[in-house]
């Protein structure tokens, strides 16, 4: 019979404290104000495709350059949130919101003031990307999964859905201000709120989320030998951020591109910065429910049934290409896909290690980043190869079939291994 010590009682103690943390009243407070978090550090995402078309006729440029500074943002902010999902399982969140917050303001600003597209396309990559919005995505989602368990599903898309709110409200307030200030003094007003706004809220994030086990580990009783999928936990991961990859290789035709598409088809920036936030307003419902579904079929089913809608709707885009059609697709999109990258973070936590959900989740949100970046950056490519974004459109279908490929090879693993006696 093990020894009883004061430390063992202490641990004890801790552990039962923790436990009391999760799904308290101040872990839906600390999602209130991760929420708003992510509202706010993700507005750079959402502001370059509504300047896309004016920054393009500043600098004179073609479509696939003025589409670079996304493509670093999103290459910045993936890459940002694997050190910062690292740091935050070190060292906590606070630290790493304050200094996002002074970041994203630094990066509009100097982004604002900027000579040309380099410049431009830097300020997004490193301050806005790397060190401003990587913060208020991944180790946010990772943090709310810890804090919760019987609602964990619906607590991460809650928390998740700041990416979309900031999609449904950013565009048309930086589409008005283009429209009667600039795009500059925009850019540079908007710099002032989010830091102001980011310092203020940073201090109420200061506790430690607790540990808990992850759903395969409470099952089998197996601890830190549990493979996940019944494969190495790196192979695992390393699957998952190939479908990341993919599914957001697809989903970033129409989010970085529908603004500029208007345009081309002759019904004005206003009218595609507002299918803009119908799509991620509709998406914020999608993930809502995409949460519900978590918690009742898990995390890879969920992704499963984000991926084929997802397909379906960019299908839908081909042959509709009219006003009134445009405004429902992309709705419809909106609806469809909404679900996807939030799944990822559940699928981690339900599966590995709890001390490395930061970094996990991490890597993982940064290939969907990276999936965003390179796909905004194709598509635009492509269009300026053949002068119309039909083929972009079917560029992004055969990405996301690799992407319902990987699901379903891994589901089929999951089973597998559930059979075992």
């Amino acid at each position: 019979m093990p020894e009883i010590t004061p430390a063992t009682n202490k641990a004890a103690a801790a552990t039962s404290s923790n436990h009391d943390d999760v799904d308290s009243p101040y872990a839906w407070f600390r999602l209130l104000i991760s929420l708003l978090l992510m509202t706010i550090g993700n507005g750079g995402m959402w502001v370059i495709p509504v300047v896309l078309p004016v920054v393009q006729a500043d600098f004179g440029i073609g479509r696939a350059e003025a589409a670079l500074p996304y493509t670093a943002m999103m290459i910045g902010f993936g890459l940002g949130g694997v050190l910062m999902g690292r740091l935050a399982d070190r060292f906590g969140l606070l630290p790493l919101l304050l200094g996002s917050g002074c970041a994203t303001g630094l990066g509009f600003v100097l982004a604002g003031m900027s000579g040309g597209i380099a410049g431009f396309a830097l300020a997004h990559g490193l301050l806005i990307g790397f060190l401003g919005s990587s913060v208020t995505f991944a180790p946010l989602m990772a943090d709310t999964a810890m804090w919760f368990a019987r609602r964990r599903g619906i607590a991460v898309a809650v928390c998740a859905s700041g990416n979309y709110l900031a999609g449904a409200i950013w565009p048309p307030i930086i589409q008005h201000f283009v429209a009667s200030t600039g795009w500059r003094t925009t850019y540079i007003g908007v710099g002032l709120f989010c830091c102001a706004s980011m310092l203020l809220l940073a201090p109420l994030m200061r506790r430690r989320a607790p540990q808990q086990q992850p759903l395969a580990v409470a099952q089998d009783g197996a601890g830190t030998n549990t493979l996940p999928f019944g494969l190495h936990p790196n192979r695992a991961t390393l699957l998952l951020c190939a479908a990341g990859i993919g599914c957001c290789m697809a989903m970033a035709m129409p989010q970085v591109h529908i603004v500029a598409y208007c345009t081309d088809l002759g019904f004005g920036a206003a009218r595609g910065a507002e299918m803009l936030s119908v799509m991620l307003a509709c998406g914020i419902v999608s993930r809502l429910v995409s949460g519900a579904l978590c918690d009742r079929i898990g995390g890879l089913r969920t992704l499963l049934v984000g991926s084929v809608l997802q397909g379906l709707a960019l299908l839908m885009f081909l042959p509709f290409d009219g006003i009134v059609s445009l405004y429902l697709v992309s709705a419809l999109f909106g609806l469809f896909q909404g679900g996807i990258v939030p799944s990822y973070a559940i699928i981690v936590r339900e599966n590995f290690a709890p001390a490395q959900t930061g970094m996990r989740v991490g890597l993982v949100i940064m290939s969907t980043m990276l999936g965003m970046a390179l796909g905004g950056w194709m598509s635009g490519k492509v269009f300026d190869l053949t002068g119309s974004y039909h083929a972009a459109f079917l560029n992004g279908v055969a990405w996301n079939l690799m992407n319902l490929g990987i699901v379903l090879y891994l589901l089929s693993r999951m089973k597998k291994t559930h059979a075992r006696p």
